[in-house]
Formats: C-alpha cells, sequence, structure tokens
C-alpha cells in the first residue's frame, strides 16, 4: 500500500483540515455521556434550575457541534477519497494504454477491465473509510476508556481487559481474509471475460441458439465468484459477533459490579448511566474498527492488483543499437512465437524500399498479422531485426515508431462519436485532409448521404453501418494523417470487387507512402510491388504476382481457386 501514499499526499491540507474537524467533533461526542452523568449525580441534587438548564444546552451544543462537524468532514473524506482515486485511475488507463500487446496478454483485458474498475473503486472505500472512521473510531475506543478510567477505575479495567483480545480477534481474521479478496478478484476478473465475450458475440449467440448454453456458463462463473465472496464475507464476518460477545460480557460485568459499587457508596448512579452510555459509543467504535479491518482487507488486494500493473517494468523498452540498413523496411531473419513453444512465424526476411507496396497473402493462422504486430512493435521478435526507416525499431520511442503507421486491423472499432471524429482520432486534422481520405477511401459518397453528414453521430462499434461502410471509414481513419506506412490488414474483405479496384487506384494515386496490405484475396495485393506468400509462419514464396504464378505452386493455386481459372 506505499505506493499509494504518493497518490494521498497531495491533499494533504484537505486531510489535516478533515481530521482536525473531525476530532473536534468526535470530542464533542465523547462529551455528552460524561455531561449526562455529571448532571445526575451533581447537577440534579443540586435542585438549582438555572445550573441544570446551563448544562442542558450544554449537551446541546454539544450535539450540535458532533453533527455538524462530523457532516463537514465525511464531505471532505469523499471528495479527497474522490480525488485520489480519480488520479489512480487516470495513472492506471494510460499506464494500460503504454502496455504492449505481450504484458496485455499477461494480465488478460478482463482483469485489467477489472482492476481499473472494480479494484479502484475498493481502494476508494478504503480511503473515504479511513478518513471518516479511521480518526473517529479510535478517539470514540480510547477516549471512551480514558473518561471512564477517570469516572471509575475498577469498571473502566473491565473495558481495557477485553481490549488485547478484541484486537487479537481483528489480526487472526485479516490475516485470513487478505487472501480470500484476492481470490475472490480473480473470479470477478473470469466473469468480466465472460461478460464482454457475450456482450460483444450476442448476434453470434442469438443465431445459432446458444442463448440457453451462454446462460449456464455464465451461472458457473458466477457462481464461483458468489462462493468466493462468500466466503471471504463469512470469513470477515466473524468479527462483528466475536466482539459483540466480548463487549456484551464487559458491560454484564460492569453493571454487576457497578450495582454493588452503588449500593456501597463507592461509585454513582450517573456513573453506570455514564459507563452504559459509553458501552454504546465503544461498541459503535469497534464496529467501525471491523467495517475498516473488512474494506481495508478488500483495498489491499485490490492494490496489490493495481500496483502489478502501474509499476509493471517488464514492457518492451528502447534499446540504443547501432543495427542500420539502408532499406525503409526490412525484417532481418525473423522468429517468433507467442507461447514460446512453437515458432508462429520462422526465419522472414525480406525487403522494401520507401514508397514501395507490399502484400502479404497465406491461410488463416499463416502468421500474416503476427508479421504486422512486429513490425509496429507490439511485440520483440525472439531472433533478428527489424528495421524501419534504417533503424532497429527497438531504438525508437514507441510513440514516435507508431505516429509512422497508418493502419486497419482485422477486428477495428468504430466509435460511438461523429463520422469526423472517427476519422479524426484527437490528431486536429483539417476538414480537408479528412474529405481527401474518405474520398479515396470511397466513403464519401455514402458519409454524404447520412442525415448529419460529417457530424452523423454513429451508434457504438459502427453498427448503424454495413460491413462494407465501416471498413471504408476505418480506411479513411488510417489515410487521413498520411502516414510514412500504410498497413491494411485484411481491411477489404467487406468490399466489392469495383469497390476495393477504384480504392486501390485511389491510393496509388493519392498517397506514395509505402504500403503492407494483407489480404485473403489475390485481387486485393496483384498489382504491389512485391507479394509474400506465408505457410504455417515461414515464407513459401515471394516475387511480383508474375513470378509466384510461375514459381509458387501454393500461390498459383490459390489464384486459379479465386479468379475461377
Amino acid at each position: 500500500m506505499k505506493w499509494f501514499i504518493s497518490y494521498v499526499k497531495p491533499y494533504k491540507l484537505r486531510i489535516a483540515l478533515e481530521l482536525i474537524i473531525k476530532t473536534i467533533a468526535t470530542t464533542m461526542d465523547l462529551c455528552i455521556p460524561w455531561i449526562l452523568g455529571h448532571i445526575i449525580d451533581v447537577v440534579i441534587p443540586s435542585e438549582n434550575t438555572a445550573f441544570i438548564a446551563i448544562w442542558g444546552a450544554l449537551m446541546i451544543v454539544c450535539s450540535f457541534v458532533c453533527v455538524a462537524g462530523n457532516i463537514s468532514a465525511n464531505r471532505l473524506a469523499s471528495s479527497i477519497a474522490r480525488d485520489t482515486t480519480m488520479n489512480v485511475r487516470h495513472d492506471l488507463f494510460e499506464k494500460i494504454m503504454s502496455l504492449s500487446s505481450q504484458r496485455t496478454d499477461y494480465f488478460t483485458v478482463p482483469s485489467l477491465v477489472s482492476r481499473i474498475t472494480t479494484d479502484t473503486y475498493n481502494l476508494n472505500s478504503m480511503t473515504g473509510m479511513l478518513l471518516r472512521l479511521g480518526i473517529r473510531a479510535p478517539i470514540l475506543l480510547f477516549g471512551g476508556m480514558i473518561i471512564t478510567l477517570s469516572m471509575d477505575v475498577p469498571l473502566a479495567l473491565i473495558w481495557i481487559a477485553v481490549l488485547p483480545l478484541a484486537i487479537g480477534v481483528f489480526t487472526a481474521v485479516s490475516m485470513h481474509g487478505v487472501p480470500l479478496f484476492s481470490r475472490l478478484q480473480k473470479s470477478i476478473d473470469e466473469m468480466v471475460q465472460v461478460i464482454r465475450e457475450n456482450i460483444s458475440g450476442v448476434r453470434v449467440i442469438k443465431a445459432l441458439s446458444k442463448t440457453e448454453y451462454e446462460k449456464e456458463r455464465f451461472s458457473r462463473v458466477n457462481e464461483r465468484v458468489s462462493v468466493n465472496e462468500e466466503k471471504a464475507n463469512v470469513a470477515m464476518s466473524l468479527t462483528n459477533p466475536t466482539i459483540n460477545m466480548l463487549l456484551n460480557l464487559a458491560l454484564s460485568i460492569v453493571i454487576f459490579i457497578g450495582a454493588y459499587r452503588v449500593s456501597a457508596g463507592q461509585t454513582g448512579v450517573g456513573t453506570i448511566v455514564a459507563f452504559t452510555s459509553y458501552f454504546t459509543v465503544i461498541l459503535n467504535a469497534v464496529m467501525g474498527i471491523t467495517r475498516i479491518f473488512v474494506v481495508v482487507s478488500r483495498a489491499a488486494a485490490s492494490s496489490k492488483r493495481i500496483s502489478e500493473v502501474l509499476y509493471d517494468a517488464k514492457d518492451l523498452e528502447r534499446v540504443d543499437t547501432d543495427n542500420t540498413c539502408d532499406d525503409f523496411i526490412k525484417f532481418d531473419n525473423v522468429s517468433f512465437s507467442y507461447n514460446k513453444k512453437k515458432n508462429n512465424l520462422s526465419n522472414i526476411s525480406f525487403a522494401m524500399k520507401k514508397g514501395e507496396s507490399l502484400g502479404i497473402i497465406g491461410a488463416t493462422g499463416s502468421g500474416k498479422t503476427t508479421l504486422i504486430n512486429l513490425l509496429m512493435r507490439f511485440y520483440d521478435a525472439d531472433s533478428g531485426n527489424v528495421y524501419i526507416d534504417g533503424r532497429d525499431i527497438r531504438s525508437y520511442d514507441n510513440e514516435v515508431l507508431r505516429k509512422k503507421f497508418g493502419v486497419v486491423f482485422q477486428n477495428d472499432i468504430i466509435f460511438a462519436d461523429s463520422v469526423r471524429n472517427n476519422v479524426d482520432f484527437g490528431r486536429n486534422l483539417s476538414e480537408k485532409d479528412i474529405i481527401s481520405a474518405l474520398k479515396s477511401a470511397q466513403a464519401y459518397d455514402f458519409v454524404s448521404n447520412l442525415r448529419g453528414g460529417l457530424d452523423t453521430v454513429l451508434n457504438p462499434k459502427g453498427n448503424d453501418l454495413s460491413g462494407g461502410q465501416k471498413q471504408r471509414l476505418l480506411i479513411a481513419r488510417a489515410l487521413a494523417a498520411k502516414p510514412d506506412i500504410l498497413v491494411l490488414d485484411d481491411s477489404s474483405s467487406a468490399l466489392d470487387y469495383k469497390t476495393d479496384a477504384a480504392f486501390r487506384e485511389a491510393l496509388k494515386k493519392n498517397y506514395g507512402n509505402s504500403t503492407v496490405i494483407i489480404a485473403q484475396r489475390i485481387s486485393s495485393v496483384k498489382d504491389s510491388d512485391n507479394i509474400i506468400f506465408l505457410d504455417n509462419g515461414e515464407i513459401e514464396g515471394m516475387g511480383k504476382h508474375e513470378d509466384l504464378m510461375r514459381n509458387c505452386a501454393m500461390y498459383k493455386e490459390t489464384a486459379d481457386l479465386q479468379m475461377g481459372v
């Protein structure tokens, strides 16, 4: 939890003010039972009406200060917890966005979603509760004991005797509870994953009549969450009844012994009344501390999970290297494996000059997208080197490297925003560049016919567009910033042949950048300056379309099938 202190420090003045107000309000709360006991034992026997009124007014003032102070302090505590958690969430989001695909795979997307939502909420709850009860509960507990000691030492010693037992219960339960909450958070990660998959694939699920199957699948993971939550809560719930039993036992002894002391004239009735009031105060304080232990235990598990991501140092690092080459893009004997057991790419070597185009084709799973992942340095090659603009890509700052690319991935996303903002993507592009990109992507005509043109707000994931319209918008987004390298990963699969041909013609005419086209269709790559045919992660053939038709049997077979030869 040490890392979290750095997020709390900026609010130390507000925290100090909150603690001062809370201390004053709690002290007033502590004074009320003492004043009541004093009125019963001293003020009422004096039969002085004015004296009674003064002490009664003092009780009212203490009550008012207590209520007003607690409200003010609690509002401050909530604002501090809110702002602190907001900063943690912001930095965590920023870190998640900077993670390489390799580290994202390690943490998993559902777990990252859970950490930035559920785990940060647990920190928020802990911060607010510590500020509200972290000062109030100890003051009530120890203040109540000190005041009762000043009133009657033998009776107060009964409270003090219970304290070590209560501390032992807290410690034992807390040590057992933190691992259980860690297990609970992992099961929540699994549930988030199932929810994400079902929401994303809801149409397929309905189309294949698998609704009942997915309900059962969700029920299983939901039940695991419930079981783990029950185990954690049951373990922590042992605290309250155990402490209550100890305190009630202590109260019974206080009343029993107090009755004898009143009969013997060793103490007053008002003192016993005050003692019973302080019992309620101390009981509430202990219950508050119990709640703190539960929330802190849960937050401790969440804190560990957040810090694992926030301070993850195993990500891709910039490496200074003297390796250079004369080509614009070059793969030099590159091999890579996701699981580090079987290679997804093996001994890949090719080179491109600036302005050239490269087509990559191959069966599903042949390694086409993996090659792009290495080119954009989402992963580092296990062996060999990748160069861009003559430099080893490991020598680039990742942000500088990625700005060289315009890219359309297979499963890219349309945001619930305007067409303009989907194409601009926060890059502050001119309307001229946006329209030019839309025209080249063969998207301008249908965008013009939308109800609001460029300012039409699209549904999430572009569900109000056809597959071809979505692909054309995504291509426009990639073209709009005029990148040095354009990557089109199976981005024209939903386009008809006429539109695809018009797009490739516009690309050749308006954009002189280097282009890497990944496709399943020979027609999309056959005009490229060079074509690579991949099979099981290896280059089966490389050259122009005519060369491959003569020299690569697998390429020719694919071309003949697609072209109906």
